[in-house]
């Protein structure tokens, strides 16, 4: 069989309103399924705080182990957005106004109306790339394997679809689930033996729960070859009707 080819990404989202709880993330949803359709695996998401010394660890912690990061959050004109700050602080370099950037804000302000908070807006790590806005024009920037979009998930992915066809992805995942209304407790050694026997075919178990009271659990299975994936099925429906069970419709 020959070598799958895995191309792996985290999400650091930074601030504190989404550890509060007073906003709710929808971004790791979105990159998660459109990184997916290039074959790159969403293998970790992070949420910091407003904290320097935080961001810039995890940054450097995670751009050494996945292939892609992706931030969201804290490049906005107010004192808690510190991600470019932070992002060139992982770097080692200085800030400065990018010259793409300035000429961006030029084009719709003029230049008395360049206060320090929309300057701020103009600052990346020198040495970045900018990431264009075409929804509300400040950009995001790339810094090697780093990029670094805005928080809100219209902009967000607005920012995501002016790059996605340069990133690189690997094999990508198919998935076939199996329904039984086998217990999970029941299925939890079993299944651990699958997957020791099955180690290159990710398998997952899932519980559901109908409108009619009927519960049971969903088989995940993940692998780029469906040939292979429809190989370890086999051994899960046996697996269920050992246990007495039969694959179900969860309608």
């Amino acid at each position: 069989m020959a070598e799958i080819k895995k191309v792996t990404a985290c999400l650091l989202i930074v601030g504190d309103e989404v550890l509060s709880g007073r906003t709710k993330d929808a971004n790791l949803a979105f990159l998660g399924m459109e990184l997916n359709e290039i074959g790159i695996r969403m293998s970790e998401c992070r949420v910091v705080p407003d904290e320097e010394d935080v961001i810039v660890a995890a940054i450097n912690e995670v751009r050494a182990r996945y292939d892609y990061i992706f931030t969201t959050g804290g490049i906005g004109p107010t004192h808690d957005d510190i991600t470019a700050a932070c992002v060139a602080k992982a770097f080692g370099v200085e800030l400065h106004r990018h010259p793409e950037a300035v000429e961006i804000f030029l084009e719709h302000y003029a230049p008395k109306d360049m206060n320090e908070t929309r300057w701020k807006m103009a600052e990346t790590p020198i040495g970045a790339d900018l990431i264009h806005n075409p929804v509300s024009r400040p950009p995001g920037f790339k810094m090697e394997n780093v990029y670094v979009m805005a928080g809100i998930p219209r902009v967000m992915q607005g920012m995501f679809g002016t790059f996605k066809d340069t990133l690189e992805g690997g094999d990508k995942l198919l998935s076939r689930t199996i329904p039984t209304h086998a217990k999970e407790g029941d299925m939890g050694k079993p299944l651990k033996e699958l997957q020791k026997n099955h180690p290159d075919v990710e398998i997952g178990s899932y519980p559901f729960f109908q409108a009619n009271g009927g519960t049971g659990v969903r088989i995940a299975l993940r692998h780029p070859d469906m040939a292979r994936i429809d190989e370890v099925a086999e051994d899960v429906i046996a697996l269920i009707h050992d246990l007495g069970e039969e694959v179900v419709d969860e309608g």
